[in-house]
């Protein structure tokens, strides 16, 4: 409490995150006073002051951006709520992808980027694909036959990065990548991204990298967002809704969110250099659903489902793409020093086309994987040991197979990971896996080993880690007749694909006191070198007696990548902030017709804009984001350098209301020829979108 004399009048509030969860500990400053107060357990504050009726305060928490507001004598502990954001210069968020274990970001040895859930709120992204174009340079998405996606992450194709949710994997793929329109945004919490082979942790498919799209948890009685926004590009209509609620034992999280988009011509039909005219249109639905129940303090049960649905409209006919998942995972801290985890998932992914509305079945496909996971975790004090196995089933049946047969593959891995500490300065994880792949009789060890060392005012973060990618079925038992253009043939012989990573990053976190200049700052400077070795693509097959003159895949020789990322990032207390991302990367040895023959020497992405908390209720957010790619490393690069800019504006005119308008390619930029890896855009777009946290407004 404050000393007072005179007529009192007292406050009350409450500290709370942007996803609702309370800050305890977080100190709250009254305008004038030098002693602040500290929020407890609950993120509460209270203070008494002599005749006022309102009063400004201003709120900091480690880890978060200072905000303040104007809050009143009379007004409820609701009324009073402050909320704070995640500070991205700022490393004490808990990420789990790195080692399969909570651990603060400034202590991983494995460099790891975050990505907020208020930051994915300001890039307005729908999916992890609009979220990654815009944060992250070296990463690029482009179209592959039928324009499905595909992507290319610091030289590695989308079969060759891994994507998580909630740490589970994904059926399905389209084109060799995984169906990015499922990945929406609607109710993450964060994305965690580890660039780097990590399959001594997550097996096959990690051989450049891990992204892990987690689900937020509400901590509030309930909770209800309705948004909805509209692209004047192809008339595109997004809407959604997120509702939770937590009774203590009970913890529900519902999302749905659904998508419309007209065709958008690109080019006329006399243009014949571009290979790409139009963007296709269509829709797609999203539902998921989380519900934890907690039977005690330490055991909880967590149960998902999930629904999607898209339709990709073409000339002449429809494809429909349809995903239906769920698992049960059991969570229990034995001790403070001991967890154990397990858990079983089911995902199938169908594809079909429709020609005027009637299925053909001549463009059948299914993948239905089931898993089993197992982990335990041990702690001796700041020493850790962690055990693990998987049991995977995985079945495919598509029209790429002779007569659309079937096949199916089991797998099965254990691995190991120490994580020793020795020194305050010093931390070492190790890590050791072990895969077997039954349909191809194919054994892989993979290990890891990172070390951290904190050397003020620098971490310096070292690594070496193992990637394997086993053959896929359709690249061990495809026989498939692309278009009429070439028969694709596959081959059982085949053998994985093996990374070898090495990895040196330099890190400095700092604040700048006083003055206009006051704040915060993360600079990170990294370098890897990836040697690729057997890698799985398709070579020329000349015609045998019962086989037709095609491509067949195969092994090749290794392929090397070097690569260099900088970050800087700072944030000032009176809300200015700014960021620069940049990637270098050199690919050697490789094919001209590779999955590394188009990737971009040069890459960045940055950010300026301000971000103010007004007060309890009205918050102002401006940006101006942009995006550059060099003239990319292939033959079919038909329009060299080129920037991407963007203005972002976010008020939130009311407590619980939000309104976002956008102006994309602000320098109405259009490629000249339309080729598989320019940018789909015919020049600058606007949307205008609405948020609603209907709590907020009943509050």
């Amino acid at each position: 409490m404050l000393p007072f004399t005179g007529l009192a009048e007292t406050y009350i509030g409450k500290v709370l995150d942007e996803t609702g969860s309370p800050l305890p500990g977080a100190a709250v400053r009254i305008d004038g006073c030098r002693q602040p107060v500290i929020t407890d357990t609950d993120g509460k504050y209270s203070f008494i002051l002599p005749d006022r009726s309102t009063a400004r305060i201003t709120v900091s928490y480690v880890g978060y951006t200072s905000g303040s507001a104007v809050i009143r004598s009379d007004g409820s502990e609701k009324d009073n709520t402050v909320r704070l954001s995640a500070d991205p210069t700022m490393l004490n968020e808990v990420v789990v992808t790195a080692t399969r274990t909570p651990k603060a970001l400034k202590d991983v040895p494995v460099v790891t980027r975050v990505i907020s859930a208020e930051e994915i709120g300001k890039t307005d992204a729908t999916n992890i694909q609009d979220l990654l174009t815009e944060e992250l340079p070296g990463l690029e998405f482009g179209y592959a036959m039928s324009q499905e996606t595909s992507l290319n992450m610091s030289g590695f194709g989308g079969n060759a990065v891994l994507f998580l949710v909630d740490g589970e994997r994904l059926a399905g793929e389209t084109m060799d990548n995984v169906d990015y329109n499922r990945l929406n945004l609607e109710n993450v919490g964060k994305v965690e991204i580890v660039k780097g082979a990590s399959s001594a942790l997550y097996g096959a498919n990690a051989v450049g990298g891990v992204v892990n799209l987690i689900t937020k948890e509400n901590n509030e009685p309930w909770r209800l967002n309705i948004n909805s926004r509209y692209r004047n590009a192809g008339k595109e209509w997004r809407s959604g809704g997120d509702l939770s609620f937590n009774t203590g034992k009970w913890n529900s999280n519902t999302s749905v969110q659904y998508s419309t988009m007209n065709t958008i011509r690109l080019t006329d039909a006399f243009d014949t250099e571009s290979k790409i005219h139009e963007i296709y249109g269509g829709s797609t639905l999203n539902i998921k659903e989380r519900l934890t129940y907690r039977l005690s303090d330490r055991l909880r049960l967590i149960a998902r489902g999930g629904y999607f649905a898209r339709v990709s409209d073409r000339a002449n006919y429809d494809d429909h793409y349809h995903d239906y998942n769920g698992g049960l995972r059991g969570i229990w801290n034995i001790d403070d020093s001991q967890n154990l985890e397990l858990s079983y998932s089911y995902d199938r992914y169908d594809k079909a086309r429709f020609v005027n509305d009637n299925r053909t079945h001549d463009h059948d496909y299914s993948n239905r994987q089931h898993i089993v996971h197992g982990l335990y975790t041990k702690f001796w004090g700041v020493n850790g040991l962690t055990v693990g196995a998987d049991y995977m089933h995985d079945y495919l049946t598509t029209y790429q197979f002779v007569d659309n047969e079937s096949h199916s593959q089991t797998s099965i891995d254990a691995f190991v990971q120490f994580d020793y500490n020795p020194l305050s300065w010093l931390n070492i994880v190790a890590s050791v896996r072990d895969d077997y792949f039954s349909k191809s009789d194919n054994n892989a060890v993979t290990s890891r080993i990172a070390t951290m060392f904190k050397l003020k005012p620098l971490s310096i973060r070292a690594s070496y880690s193992g990637g394997f990618r086993a053959p896929t079925l359709k690249e061990m038992y495809m026989c498939f007749d692309m278009a009429g253009i070439q028969m694709i043939y596959g081959n059982p012989d085949l053998k994985p694909e093996r990374s070898h990573n090495f990895n040196l990053a330099l890190e400095r976190n700092g604040q700048v006191r006083g003055g206009l200049l006051s704040g915060s700052y993360s600079l990170t400077l990294s370098g890897y070198y990836n040697y690729y070795d057997s890698r799985i693509t398709t070579t020329d097959f000349p015609a045998t007696a019962d086989m037709e003159e095609g491509a067949i895949y195969a092994n090749e020789n290794g392929v090397k990548v070097t690569g260099a990322d900088f970050t800087a990032r700072y944030r000032m207390a009176s809300g200015i902030g700014a960021s620069l991302s940049y990637n270098y990367l050199h690919v050697a040895n490789r094919s001209l017709d590779s999955q590394f023959s188009q990737p971009r020497p040069h890459s960045a992405t940055w950010r300026i804009d301000y971000d103010r908390l007004l007060c309890s209720g009205y918050r102002i957010y401006a940006g101006l984001s942009g995006r550059y790619l060099s003239k990319a490393s292939s033959r079919y690069d038909t329009d060299g350098a080129y920037s991407l800019w963007k203005f972002t504006l976010q008020p939130r005119l009311w407590p619980g209301i939000t309104v976002t308008f956008v102006i994309a390619t602000l320098l109405n930029y259009k490629p000249n020829i339309y080729y598989w890896n320019s940018a789909p855009t015919n020049g600058r777009t606007w949307s205008v979108g609405l948020s609603i946290d209907v709590n907020d407004i009943i509050k």
